[in-house]
Parts: structure tokens; sequence; C-alpha cells
């Protein structure tokens, strides 16, 4: 707890977290109030599924949360310290991510939920009740996966190290990376099936019976993996922790 402690105090006496919070949440938000008022020109009425139209921008500034709070170290000088104070170094790595994780899920959770909220305010006529399973997946399911994405994001931050790669990667990868995999002929559809962010869709959107079985219009594209909901959130994790292991295993054989 007291590795806890200290890292949630290095994290939060920066602008960062804040910063990036902010984006992470008016992400959320603003694309529901823009959903929700100009449903009725669109003539495609708002759904729960709609209003978290915001999420891939949301979980790019999660990501890059997830990295600056580790190359943002790095290039501070004050990793040294850190590492001086523990010199078998896992503890506090676990401890910033499991920090930077709780974070995000906190993040998640309040902009999901502010967004419905926006939407069901500014269209009261709308049904957006949270009145299914899958409805409620779809909002109270952004906190765990943006944890997880946390996660993974400090694992990036721990192989990359530099700012300027971390941020890159991480903000290319969601909005375009794995989209142009599908553009490899033959191979792509399949790969794209298996890709992380890919998969998480399936956790988040299943077949779509958040957003009347549409598929796209004004909501997430869905997604074409094969797993089950439950199964895909947990191959999502697997992708993090595989991340954060292989960062700490770089950290531990290298000089800080």
């Amino acid at each position: 707890m007291h590795l806890v402690a200290s890292e949630r105090i290095k994290l939060f006496s920066i602008a960062t977290p804040w910063v990036c919070g902010l984006v992470a949440l008016f992400a959320l938000a603003f694309p529901a109030a823009i959903t929700a008022l100009s449903a009725g020109e669109s003539r495609l009425p708002p759904t729960v599924a709609s209003t978290q139209f915001g999420y891939q921008l949301a979980l790019v500034a999660v990501l890059v949360l997830a990295a600056l709070a580790v190359t943002g170290e790095y290039h501070s000088g004050t990793i040294h310290g850190t590492f001086q104070a523990v010199p078998s170094r896992t503890p506090v790595l676990l401890a910033k991510a499991a920090l930077v994780g709780g974070y995000a899920f906190l993040l998640g959770e309040a902009g999901a939920f502010a967004a419905w909220l926006v939407a069901r305010t500014l269209a009261p006529d709308a049904d957006l009740a949270l009145d299914s399973a899958a409805d409620w997946r779809i909002v109270a399911g952004t906190g765990p996966v943006f944890a997880l994405a946390a996660v993974g994001g400090v694992g990036a931050g721990l192989l990359l190290r530099h700012t300027a790669g971390a941020v890159a990667l991480l903000v290319g990868y969601p909005l375009m990376a794995e989209n142009v995999v599908l553009l490899i002929p033959r191979a792509g559809q399949a790969i794209h099936r298996w890709l992380p962010l890919n998969a998480v869709t399936k956790f988040l959107s299943g077949h779509g019976e958040a957003n009347a079985g549409r598929d796209g219009g004004n909501a997430t594209v869905l997604s074409d993996s094969p797993l089950s909901p439950g199964w895909a959130l947990a191959y999502f994790g697997a992708f993090a922790a595989v991340l954060l292991a292989a960062g700490i295993v770089r950290v531990k054989r290298r000089d800080a």
C-alpha cells in the first residue's frame, strides 16, 4: 500500500492525469450530446449504444495517460530514485500499473454513465433505459476495458520509454492500425478477427442488442470476433498482462 500511495503522489502531482482525464470525459460526453441532438435529422433514434459513440477517442486518452505515467518519469529522471528505493523494481511497477488501471476504471465508469445521462436528458423521448444485460454491459463495461487498456499502456511505456514513440504507438494503433490490417490480401480479415481492440469491442457491443441490432449507423461498428463477450474481455486482459510482463522484464534487464 505504501508503494501505491507513493505512486499516487507522483502521478497526481503533475498535470497529465488531470488533462487526460478531462479529455476522456469530454470525448465520451460530447459525442453523446451531439448524437442525441441530431437524432431527429438522421432519423436514427438514439440508443444506449449510440450514447457511447466517443468510446474510442476516450480510450486513446486513457492509453496516452498510461504511457505518460511511465515515460514522464524516465524523462524527468525520477525513475532513478524510485528504483534505488525499490531495487527489485517489480513491486513498484505493479503498483504503478494498479494505480493507473484503477484511475482509468473510474474515468471509464464516470465518462460512460455521464454520456448516457447527457443523452437521456437531451432526448427524453428516446428508449435509453438500461433494461437488459447488453445495455448495462456497453455502459458499465467501459470501466473494466479502460482499466485493462491502461495496464497495457503502462507495459507499452515500459517497453518504449520515450514519450514520442509511446504516444505515437498508442494513438495510432487504436485509431488506424487494426483497420489497416483489413487491407492485407486474403489474410487480413482472419487476422483482424483476433486483434485485441476488435475483440474487446465484442465484449462491449455483443451482437448489437444495445443498438437495436444495427451495425454502425450512429454507433460503433460491431466486432467480427468469434469470441463470446466474456471470453473477449479475458482475451483483451491477457494481452494487457503480456504487455505489462514484457515491460517489467525489459526494465529489470536494463539500467534505468
